[in-house]
Order: structure tokens, then C-alpha cells, then sequence
């Protein structure tokens, strides 16, 4: 594989799990070689699915997958030696030693002799395990474990490494130093990294293109700035005071839409969001509008673009309600909320 090739090319991936929930609903992308690629999304939108078809571990019922250079659905063992993975759970043996458990994952690969152990060596010092390198993995901390795992996807020297939501359930610290480390896999060797996340600040540091996904598709792709640079102005958002029975959200988007100097109004119940060219001299607007429609404001914020307003803009629900939905969960999921759209909100790619 040249470095001019693409290190990842997934086309068209469908799959549907037993029960006729659609993980996958025509999911795409192309990843560069050397790059640290983010496939960002709320749990149950596809992503770790997706993650399963590029390393061989699930085949979908249509579409294609190139990993390496090699199709993923008629070569899998190509595909695998080419590849490091860290899944969501820990693979590494709780009742072995750190350093046991790489000098394995090395002869699995066909590691021998004295190069694997100082393979070994080399990332336990790497990660900052050398001291721990003789213990038994059970009496690991988290980040310690989360370390190791990648330790372990790194010691046959992959072309691609995947990243499959890499600090989850990691304190602050350890998440902060798990970023550091993926940033330097990146910039020191060259090395690919897809990387799957519901972080949106790990997406945002970490990552040079991101795809987001929502309910088995690709919504939105770009780099960070690119995505959050399309969404020109300010992001104005309001929390109500009234349950959602009591206003018409049609109406209110509507009305905003149309007396206040915003566009792209979306009312999801208590919350309602909207951009302006100028938040700060907007706000004022907003709030007679939302008084004329006896609606009672709890709380008003302006801020620049994030990635949560992107993904609002695409999927028409805010990320944290679609994370913690279990009916958004896969293509064919219902969605969080019925979430009311007024203006330009733009369509999907």
C-alpha cells in the first residue's frame, strides 16, 4: 500500500441485527493513510458496528470494506495482520502479567527470540508500564488497563490501529493522558487511526477529519474547523421554563423565525436553539418573541460554534439527548424527541 492510497475505504454498509434493528443504513468512509480519523457519535449510532466490519469480526449484508488495501469481506486474514484493534473491553489475561500478555499478542503474530522482547520492553516503557510490567493485569488501575490495551494493538506494528471508544469510563487525568499518548502514535510514527467516540472534546482535539454519525449513517463530515466554521455566527441557546405541553413549539419556531434576527430554530422540548449572526444583539429579540408567546426563559447562553451544535444542525437533536436515548439507538430508531426545525437547517451529506 502506498501512502497515497486511502488506509480505509467503507462503501454502502448496510446491516441489520436480528429483531430489525438497522445498525448500519448505507455507512461510508474514506480515511487518509497517516491520519487520526473520528467517527463521533451518540451510543447506538453505528459506530462500534461499523468497527466490527473493518476488522473482520462482523460482515454487513451489502456494501464494501478495504482496509490496508485489502477487501476486508474476501481477505480477512490480510486485513487482521495489518491491523491493531483496542475494543471497548480489555482483552488482556487479568491473571497474567503485563509483560506476559505482550510477548503473547507478539507470538500470535509470529513474534520470536530476543526482538520480541525488547518489542515488549520498548512499549512498556513507552506507555509507562515498565515498573508494572512484571504484575498481574488485575491489579491494574483503569488507565493502566487502557494503556496496556493499546500497547498490545501497537506490538506487531500495524499499518491501521483502531480505536473503539479508547476512554470510556477513564477518570479526567487518565483520559487527558490517553489523548496525549493517541496524539503522539499520530505525529511520531505515521501510524492510521480510526477512532470511534460519543466525547465530543476528544473528537475535537484528537482528530484531523471527523465523520458524524447518526443513526447508521454519515451526517456531517469535515475537519473540526470545517464543520463548525459552516455554522457562520453564534449559537444562541435557551432553556424554558414550561413543560412541553404547555406552548406550541411549531409556533414558536415560527414566530422566532420570523421576528427575531435568528435562523435555523429548533424547539426539543424545554430547549430551544438557534443561530444568529450577532448572539449578544439577538438575544433581546428572542426573548420578546418568547415572552409574546407566553413562554417563560430559565436560561439564555450565547457561544461560538461546537460540535454539538454541528451535530444539532444535522441530526435535529442535541448530542447529549441522542447519547443517552435508548430509542434513537441504530438507523432505525425513533429518535430522541420530536424535534421541531424552522429556517435553514440544512441537509444531510
Amino acid at each position: 500500500m502506498t501512502t497515497a492510497e486511502p488506509a480505509v475505504v467503507a462503501d454502502g454498509l448496510t446491516k441489520t441485527y436480528p429483531g430489525g434493528v438497522r445498525a448500519l443504513d448505507g455507512m461510508g468512509v474514506t480515511v487518509a493513510a497517516g491520519t487520526v480519523f473520528g467517527l463521533l457519535g451518540p451510543n447506538g449510532a453505528g459506530k462500534s458496528t461499523t468497527v466490527k466490519i473493518l476488522t473482520t469480526l462482523a460482515r454487513p449484508d451489502s456494501g464494501t470494506a478495504l482496509v490496508a488495501g485489502h477487501d476486508a469481506l474476501r481477505h480477512p486474514d490480510r486485513v487482521r495482520r495489518a491491523i491493531g484493534v483496542v475494543a471497548q473491553k480489555s482483552g488482556a489475561d487479568p491473571v497474567a502479567t503485563g509483560r506476559e500478555n505482550l510477548l503473547l499478542q507478539g507470538r500470535l503474530y509470529g513474534g520470536r527470540g530476543a526482538a520480541l522482547g525488547r518489542r515488549a520492553d520498548e512499549l512498556l516503557d513507552r506507555f509507562d508500564l515498565s515498573a508494572a510490567g512484571g504484575r498481574l493485569v488485575r491489579t491494574y488501575s483503569g488507565g493502566m488497563q487502557r494503556r496496556l490495551d493499546v500497547a498490545l494493538g501497537l506490538m506487531h506494528r500495524p499499518q491501521v490501529l483502531f480505536l473503539d471508544e479508547p476512554t470510556t469510563g477513564l477518570d479526567p487525568e487518565a483520559r487527558t493522558a490517553m489523548w496525549d499518548e493517541i496524539s503522539r502514535l499520530a505525529g511520531d510514527e505515521g501510524l492510521t487511526i480510526l477512532l470511534t467516540t460519543h466525547y465530543l472534546e476528544e473528537a475535537d482535539r484528537l482528530a484531523e477529519r471527523i465523520a458524524i454519525v447518526d443513526r447508521g449513517r454519515v451526517v456531517a463530515e469535515g475537519t473540526p474547523d470545517e464543520l463548525k466554521g459552516e455554522l457562520r455566527g453564534d449559537a444562541v441557546h435557551v432553556e424554558l421554563r414550561d413543560t412541553p405541553g404547555e406552548i406550541d413549539a411549531h409556533l414558536l419556531a415560527t414566530a422566532l423565525r420570523e421576528f427575531a434576527a435568528v435562523r435555523e430554530v429548533t424547539v426539543d422540548g424545554r430547549r430551544l436553539s438557534a443561530r444568529a449572526d450577532d448572539g449578544p444583539a439577538a438575544v433581546p429579540q428572542v426573548l420578546t418573541v418568547l415572552e409574546q408567546q407566553g413562554a417563560t426563559v430559565a436560561s439564555v447562553t450565547v457561544a461560538r460554534p461546537s460540535l454539538d451544535d454541528v451535530y444539532l444542525r444535522y441530526a435535529g437533536r442535541r448530542f447529549a439527548e441522542a447519547d443517552t436515548d435508548p430509542a434513537g439507538a441504530g438507523a432505525g430508531g425513533a429518535g430522541a424527541k420530536d424535534a421541531v426545525t424552522a429556517g435553514n437547517a440544512g441537509g444531510t451529506r
